[in-house]
């Protein structure tokens, strides 16, 4: 037929299945790597290797959605390391059969963590969206590279396309906005302090801190590690870093005066508390001052004034590890920062529009593909969608929180109502309920956490963090991002804990 796609005589269109004559129950304990395509006639067993590694990764997916299952089959380094079942790290001198390797893939879910679970609460990046994931396996499948359109130009326009639609909802015109995606939160905010500090003293770059007089920038004392390191790894060390105190969850914006800063990192949602800065008060101090505001989260009403906003998609809006973006209000910066001009990626005498080569905006040069989870994701839900999403998870903290407040079993770290999807509390064993606050209560309550956490991966049947901070003792710090998750998870969760630590 004209025009048909059907394989010419001889070929296979695709991973098809077995034909007559082919043997659909192939022993793979006897086929190996060199047996798959590309080698000829390697058509038949592709396909059965990849029907047995789909079923695998379904029947993963199933049991993760399964609160009958178990977060995890916990076990200590030194008995992974030595092997259990078969299961073997060490790498061999000569290939293994295929069956091998399927058994490795099986073994390899079976002993790490159903981070999809909906009663795993113990990372913001939580959940397993089925979109998402369907957009990572086909970004593998393409094992392309984001550096130039000529091997990546369907990805490039897509990220353009995002970058565009983040810049709108944070606020920004359309003549301003720039930006790339990162591998990571704490990569994008490292991006924001390199392009901040270009921005003041572009002579930065050629001739390094020692032409520059001794930085400082400010960051709240709940934020995020990440902005000391990025000060670290610039060159411009982490006492160059004036951390602000907080009165209780609110850095005060006054601890912002006394010296002249070039650079100031506000939170939207601090990691442990979720605890929003005061966005408006810290702008209005880095107009005056004419200060570059970075904000590390979302927040659309004051984000308009920042310049520069790191996102994370695959924290609240659940995509699948990793998909962060970093978001640079001057257009052209993150480009005069870091371009070196490779001649052999970046030629200007190339036939199509070579700002879509985007590679020179990186420190990097690979860069994976995460663009296309996010964007597949957005079709299928649509912004209305990821609303939901959001607001179901701050529905569940708020039911939490609810919860907490009933119970003499448990003390909330913040009686206030949630900022955020976060919700910090204690768990009070009998033996400490009536106690007079003082350093021995502290001492036997900061235990009480350790102790139910190790109890609680032994048993696998949820999965929830636990951290000091300041003043305050080891406390249970419970983040929703799956929208998985429903209130009997949260009751679960509860009980379990109180299961577990009755007896402390």
């Amino acid at each position: 037929m004209s025009g048909s796609n059907k394989p010419s005589s001889g070929q296979k269109g695709g991973l098809e299945p077995p034909g007559p004559g082919e043997n659909p129950h192939t022993d793979l304990s006897r086929v190996y790597s060199k047996d798959l395509l590309p080698t000829a006639g390697g058509e038949s067993l592709t396909c059965k290797f990849f029907q047995e590694l789909v079923n695998i990764l379904m029947d993963y997916i199933f049991k993760s959605n399964e609160r009958s299952s178990k977060i995890l089959d916990f076990h200590h380094p030194h008995q992974l390391k030595e092997g259990l079942e078969g299961f073997s790290l060490d790498l061999p001198d000569h290939p293994e059969p295929l069956e091998q390797i399927l058994v490795d893939c099986r073994d390899t879910l079976k002993y790490g963590v159903k981070t999809g679970h909906p009663r795993f609460f113990n990372q913001l990046s939580s959940g397993l969206d089925l979109v998402g994931l369907a957009g990572q396996w086909l970004t593998s499948t393409a094992n392309t590279n984001m550096f130039t359109y000529e091997v990546s130009p369907v990805f490039l326009l897509m990220e353009e396309v995002l970058l565009k639609k983040m810049q709108s909802i944070v606020g920004w015109c359309e003549e301003e906005g720039d930006g790339i995606f990162c591998p990571g939160g704490a990569v994008s905010n490292l991006y924001s302090l390199l392009v901040a500090r270009y921005d003041f003293y572009p002579e930065v770059k050629t001739k390094g801190m020692c032409a520059l007089p001794r930085l400082a920038l400010f960051t709240s004392e709940h934020s995020h590690y990440s902005v000391r390191k990025a000060a670290a790894v610039l060159g411009m060390g982490s006492d160059s870093v004036q951390v602000v105190p907080c009165d209780e969850r609110y850095p005060s914006p006054e601890g912002l005066f006394g010296l002249v800063p070039f650079y100031v990192n506000a939170t939207a949602g601090t990691t442990v508390y979720g605890a929003f800065d005061p966005l408006t008060a810290i702008a209005d101090v880095c107009d005056r001052h004419k200060l570059w505001l970075h904000v590390d989260g979302r927040w659309p009403t004051v984000l308009q004034r920042a310049s520069s906003v790191t996102w994370n998609p695959h924290k609240l809006m659940g995509a699948p590890l990793q998909c962060s973006a970093i978001l640079i209000k001057k257009r052209g910066l993150l480009q005069e920062c870091n371009q070196l001009c490779a001649e052999y990626l970046f030629q200007s005498d190339k036939h199509y529009d070579i700002s879509y080569d985007t590679g020179d905006k990186t420190i990097q040069c690979g860069r994976h593909v995460d663009v296309f989870k996010l964007w597949l994701m957005w079709k299928a839900k649509g912004s209305e969608g990821f609303g939901s999403q959001v607001n179901k998870c701050l529905e569940n903290a708020e039911y939490l929180f609810k919860q907490l407040q009933r119970r003499a079993d448990f003390k909330l770290v913040f009686e206030s109502k949630p900022e955020h999807s976060n919700v910090c509390f204690w768990y009070l064993p009998p033996s400490l309920r009536g106690l007079p606050p003082g350093p021995d209560t502290n001492r036997r309550l900061h235990e009480v956490a350790p102790q139910i956490k190790a109890k609680m991966m032994e048993e696998g049947t949820t999965l929830i963090g636990y951290q000091p901070l300041g003043s305050n003792v080891n406390f249970f710090r419970c983040v929703f991002s799956n929208p998985a998750t429903q209130h009997e998870d949260v009751d679960f969760l509860l009980e379990e804990i109180a299961r577990l630590g009755s007896n402390l």
